[in-house]
C-alpha cells in the first residue's frame, strides 16, 4: 500500500513539472553539464523561453 502511495506521489510530481515547464529547466541544466558547458542562470533561461515563444507562436487560440 505504502509503495503505491509512493508511486503516485511520484506521478503527480512528475505531471506538476512537466505542466509547468518546471522539468525544462532540468533537462537544460543536465545538458549543460553532460557536455562541459556553464548553462545560463534560471532567470536567463526562463527569459530566453519567454522570448523564443513569443517570437515563435504555436498554435494557441490568442
Amino acid at each position: 500500500m505504502r509503495s503505491a502511495v509512493i508511486r503516485a506521489g511520484r506521478g503527480i510530481l512528475w505531471y506538476l513539472r512537466e505542466a509547468t515547464g518546471e522539468a525544462k529547466w532540468h533537462e537544460y541544466a543536465d545538458r549543460c553539464r553532460r557536455q562541459g558547458v556553464v548553462p545560463m542562470s534560471r532567470r536567463e533561461f526562463e527569459r530566453h523561453r519567454a522570448d523564443h515563444n513569443e517570437h515563435n507562436p504555436q498554435s494557441r487560440c490568442c
